[in-house]
Formats: C-alpha cells, structure tokens, sequence
C-alpha cells in the first residue's frame, strides 16, 4: 500500500509538473487565435493531431531521455539544474505577462506561413505544447525514475495529460466566455508560481547531490 501511494505521488507531481510548464489554460487564446478562422470540424482534427503529436514528443523524451544524456556525456546533476533554470525562465515571463505577450506575437508575425496541414505540428504541437520546457523537466523525469514501471506510469500520465489538453481546446470557445482574459491571465501567473517552484526544486535537489559526492 506504502509503494502504491508513493508511486501514485510520483505520478500526481508528474502530472502536475506538466500542467504548471506547459499551461494549457493560458494556451487556449493561442489556440483560439490560431485556428479561429477554420471551421469546427478543421478545428477539431488540428486539435487532434496537435495533441497526440506533443503526447509523442514527450514519449520519446521519456523513453530516451538517460540515452540522450549518456551520448552527450551530461550528468544527470547538470542537466536537472539546467532545466531547473530553463523552467524559472519560462515562469517569470508568465509571472510579467511577456510569454503569452511574445506568443501571440510570433503568431501574428507567421500568420501567413501556418496552414491546416502544418498548424497542428508547428507550432501547436511544438513548441506550443511540447516545448523545451516540457522536453526538459520530461528528461529530468526519465532520469529521476529510471525503472520501467515508473516510465509506464509516466508515459500514461503523459497521454492523460494530452486528453485533458484535448478536451480544454475542444472547449476553448466556451472556456474564454466563462473566464474572460481577466481569468485566465491569472490562472497563468498562479501557474507561472508553481513552475518556479519546481525550477527551483530541480536545482537544489540537483545541488545537494553535487554537495554530498564532493564532501
């Protein structure tokens, strides 16, 4: 019972974790933004594609992720306290405003390159919704939790994630009438809070490990 609540704590920071960084809430105008000019069912199939192609993404991050490490010769050390830092990074333009700011932005700046065949991977999908701080903290993760059934654990979490994600875009236009921009840029510094959180618990954990193998 003991190791059944301890993985499901695991998988509940998890799950957590990938709300707070990838924050689909405060993705939803993007979404709007993006695909308000096709029609539902063109929406809907983008909403699709986006989802189970960043689900896939973000599979692979996991499944390979202490692979990937070895090949570059990175401690695991290094990299948590990277991504530690990348996540703090991405939380305080949440915190101010300037990420979804920037966002809409770059939207606007690449309007005319998107299509309904390629909207869904980029930018929706990437780095939308599997960004590298989603890509990050996901490695971090695989290192963290090297057995299998952690990594299964994970990868349903992962999937989960996505169906939520889905579901939130496939109610977008009656979510933003609800909350209101007021809302939801709220809910996107409460998120940018907790993700700094995070960032800043990746490094120290990361610190104490480096601290305790010198001394």
């Amino acid at each position: 019972m003991d190791s059944l609540n301890s993985n499901f704590a695991i998988y509940l920071h998890f799950f957590a974790g990938l709300f707070a960084i990838i924050n689909p809430i405060g993705m939803i105008p993007i979404f709007i933004g993006m695909t308000g000019f096709y029609s539902s069912k063109e929406r809907n199939k983008i909403n699709i594609i986006a989802n189970i192609a960043a689900a896939c993404i973000l599979i692979v991050s996991l499944s390979i992720g202490n692979i990937i490490l070895n090949l570059f010769d990175i401690s695991i050390e290094s990299f948590r306290i990277a991504g530690g830092i990348l996540i703090i990074s991405i939380s305080i333009s949440m915190i101010n405003g300037t990420l979804m700011n920037n966002l809409v932005k770059k939207k606007n700046k690449n309007k005319g390159l998107y299509n309904k065949e390629n909207i869904s991977i980029i930018p929706l999908a990437m780095p939308l919704i599997a960004g590298p701080g989603a890509i990050s903290s996901t490695i971090i993760w695989s290192t963290h939790h090297t057995n299998w059934n952690n990594i299964i654990g994970c990868i349903i979490v992962i999937l989960l994630f996505s169906l939520l994600c889905w579901i939130l875009f496939q109610i977008a236009p009656y979510f933003i009438k609800v909350l209101g921009s007021t809302g939801i840029s709220i809910l996107t510094k409460i998120m940018g809070l907790l993700l700094m959180s995070l960032g800043i618990e990746f490094i120290i954990a990361s610190i104490k490990v480096i601290l305790t193998k010198i001394l």
